[in-house]
């Protein structure tokens, strides 16, 4: 071998001889280091989808069947009950067995009117020892949660409105990573992934076996400083986060996003109207260590704030009353939303004062007697439905109404927008009304609530851009993806046997390294 040249240094420029055939190893090293998301899935014809899908459901679910482990992150209303029917289905069509769609509390209604339009035959289970052959099966998240009913012996499972998946650490998390993880065929469907924080798209991807999640968290993300446990993206990385992500998630918000046609797909209008009430006990709050504040509601901490809701009930629920008032004889239906037992027994009392009739949803509820309640105001035999966003915001089509109060806040960014959207969905005839009240004290609350709002927005427009340049093809991807080695500030060029490479390093240093991640 003959003898290796100089390695010279000069400003912020370093070259490195290497032989061109060593060279080309580590090129191809660094090509297979692309996050390019495996496919677990088999060939699918389109002819075998259901023609009562539309075109961009349609080629959805040929993505997911093929790929076999799958995101389908679809904006409300553009179907993900009929695309995941139909992708499990198919796999059930071509490997047998059983397949599963974990749901939340109520929205299996949902699923079994969309089964019966695509023919299917779907069954609602509870426990193991109600398992009776193969076909497609429908349960709550609570039943797998609690160990009720085993799931090892699925063949394709499809976690609908997934975002229980999102806190890590939390004891559903971990349990359904365990759970699952021996099932082939692996779905997840929402409509609003990681509205706030981008490092919780792996957990999904985790669930998904697509990647391991502290290996994702180690690839992408670098600690923040000044937050303790918040995580946020290598600049540099952030391209190749948007790119890994379009191998394995379909984020979807027009069928126009997959060049179909938008027609019958257009938004209704959402007049979002916030209500601030004063609220003055008499009384300025102190701190653990008896320091009183000036103020109120400034920087409260948990605690304090839960004190101030609970505290505040009479004053909100007089502004409910008061919006009520407001409608009078043009009030048809309204969904009223609130988080505490204390705020739906207040409404409750309102609602009977004004001789409005409602159906009150809560926990403490049998199961069946849940729906009953729902049935009872999709049926219009009364005009208010009361929840809490927790129990009836996700995966439930409320569209018949198009007016909803929120007599409180919340604190999870998800539960608000999901259950505005139970409204606001495509679908929708009329404009929406949302009324969301809050106290004086709380307005740094809802800054919290706009800035995450405008986070979740900037995401999804994101993912369309990059959707709109690579659409559903991962070889596309994998092809066009300019990698770390076209990107980092690497420039080869051949010289008589050898391949010299210009490392371009923006603050010159002698010891200064590359480092690949």
């Amino acid at each position: 071998m003959p003898k290796r040249p100089p390695m010279p240094y000069s400003g912020g420029k370093q070259t490195v001889v290497e032989p061109a055939s060593r060279l080309a190893d580590y090129e191809a090293l660094l090509r297979a280091k692309k996050p390019i998301a495996q496919r677990y899935g088999f060939a699918c014809n389109p002819h075998q989808i259901n023609p009562l899908l539309h075109p961009h459901q349609k080629a959805i679910v040929k993505w997911a069947v093929e790929g076999g482990r799958r995101a389908i992150f679809a904006a409300f209303g553009l179907g993900k009950s009929f695309m995941q029917l139909e992708t499990l289905r198919l796999i059930l069509a071509r490997e047998g067995g059983r397949a599963l769609i974990v749901c939340p509390l109520g929205v299996r209604i949902e699923f079994g009117e969309d089964a019966k339009k695509l023919g299917i035959q779907l069954r609602f289970i509870r426990r193991t020892e109600q398992i009776d052959g193969d076909g497609i099966y429908i349960t709550n998240y609570e039943s797998v949660r609690d160990g009720r009913l085993a799931v090892d012996g699925f063949t394709a499972v499809s976690l609908d409105e997934a975002s229980v998946l999102r806190s890590y650490g939390s004891k559903t998390y971990q349990e359904f990573l365990t759970l699952f993880g021996s099932i082939p065929f692996r779905f997840v469907a929402t409509a609003t992934p990681s509205p706030n924080r981008h490092k919780e798209l792996i957990h999904y991807a985790g669930y998904l076996g697509v990647m391991d999640t502290g290996a994702a968290l180690t690839r992408f993300f670098q600690r923040d400083s000044t937050h303790a446990n918040n995580l946020t993206l290598y600049p540099h990385k952030t391209r190749e986060f948007w790119l890994w992500l379009n191998t394995w998630a379909i984020f979807l918000q027009l069928p126009s996003d997959l060049g179909y046609d938008d027609d019958g797909y257009e938004l209704p209008e959402l007049d979002l109207e916030w209500h601030e009430v004063l609220f003055n006990p008499g009384d300025t709050p102190t701190d653990r260590d008896g320091q009183g504040h000036l103020f109120r509601g400034v920087s409260m901490g948990l605690p304090d704030a839960a004190r101030e809701k609970r505290e505040s009930i009479a004053v909100r629920v007089a502004e409910v009353g008061a919006i009520l008032d407001k409608y009078g004889d043009q009030l048809d239906q309204v969904i009223l939303w609130c988080d505490l037992n204390s705020e739906q027994a207040a409404l409750e009392h309102l609602l009977k004062a004004r001789g409005i009739s409602f159906s009150s949803v809560h926990g403490s509820l049998d199961p069946d007697e849940v729906e009953r309640r729902i049935g009872q105001w999709r049926g219009r035999e009364t005009v208010a439905l009361i929840g809490k966003p927790v129990m009836l915001g996700q995966g439930m089509n409320f569209q018949q109404c198009n007016k909803a109060i929120y007599v409180g806040l919340t604190f999870k960014f998800n539960d608000l927008i999901q259950s505005v959207h139970r409204v606001q969905r495509f679908g929708q005839t009329r404009a929406c009304e949302v009324h969301l009240i809050h106290t004086d004290t709380e307005r740094e609350v809802v800054q919290t609530i706009r800035a995450k709002w405008a986070k979740h927005k900037e995401l999804t427009a994101t993912m369309t851009d990059i959707i709109k340049e690579y659409g559903l093809a991962r070889a596309d991807i994998a092809a066009r993806w300019s990698g770390p080695w076209e990107s980092s500030g690497w420039k080869h060029q051949g010289l008589a046997g050898y391949s010299q490479t210009t490392i371009v390093s923006p603050k010159p240093h002698p010891c200064r390294r590359a480092r690949l991640t």
